[in-house]
C-alpha cells in the first residue's frame, strides 16, 4: 500500500512549473523535486537516448516505492511525447509513451499528474519575458508555441483520466492569485 506521493507537474512553457513545483517541495514534508529537460537529440537516434532516460527514471522511482518519500518532477516523458505530438522531433515517441504510462500507472505511490494551464492564454507574453530565469540553448520561447503545448497537455490530460483511474489527473488554472493556487494544489493532493 502506497506511502508516499508521486507527483508529475507538466504543462507549457511559462505556466508557473517551476513555481509551483517550488512551492509543493517546500510546502509537503520530505519531499524531493526534480527538474528534466529531456534529450536535445531531435533526431531519430533521440528515441533511444529518450527511451534509455525514461526507463531508467521509472527504475529509479520504483526503487522509491514505500519509503515514506514524496516525489515531485517538474516534467517528464510526458513532455517528450508532447514535443514529439507537435513535431518538435524528428521521431514517435508514442510507442514508447504507452509503455511507460502503462508501467507509470502501477508504480505503488499515490500519484498525481497536474497540468497547469492559463485560462487566459495571452498571459503567456508577460510569462515569457523569461526576466531572472535560465534561457536553454534549444528552447524557443514564444506565445503561439506555449498556446500549442498547452492545448497538447489538456489533451493529453484528458486522454490519461479516460484510460487509468488510479492517476489523479488535475488541471489547475495559473493566471490568478498565486495564493489561489497554492490552496487548490493542497487541497487536491491533501496535505
Amino acid at each position: 500500500m502506497a506511502n508516499s506521493k508521486l507527483i508529475i507537474v507538466e504543462g507549457a512553457q511559462g505556466a508557473g512549473k517551476t513555481t509551483f513545483t517550488d512551492y509543493i517541495r517546500y510546502s509537503l514534508s520530505y519531499t524531493n523535486l526534480y527538474r528534466l529537460c529531456g534529450t536535445s537529440d531531435m533526431t531519430k537516434t533521440g528515441l533511444f537516448k529518450a527511451k534509455k532516460m525514461y526507463e531508467t527514471l521509472l527504475d529509479y522511482i520504483e526503487n522509491l516505492e514505500n519509503t515514506s518519500i514524496n516525489l515531485v518532477f517538474d516534467r517528464t516523458f510526458f513532455t517528450e511525447e508532447i514535443y514529439c505530438r507537435l513535431g518538435k522531433k524528428e521521431y514517435s515517441f508514442t510507442e514508447v509513451y504507452n509503455n511507460l504510462l502503462e508501467r507509470f500507472s502501477k508504480l505503488d505511490f499515490d500519484i498525481y499528474y497536474i497540468t497547469l494551464y492559463l485560462e487566459n492564454e495571452q498571459v503567456f507574453a508577460k510569462r515569457l519575458n523569461r526576466g531572472g530565469k535560465a534561457l536553454f540553448e534549444n528552447s524557443r520561447f514564444s506565445i503561439e508555441n506555449s498556446i500549442s503545448q498547452q492545448r497538447e497537455y489538456l489533451k493529453m490530460a484528458d486522454e490519461i483520466k479516460e484510460k487509468y483511474p488510479n492517476i489523479n489527473v488535475i488541471n489547475i488554472k495559473t493566471d490568478r492569485k498565486i495564493e489561489e493556487v497554492q490552496e487548490e494544489i493542497r487541497n487536491y493532493i491533501g496535505y
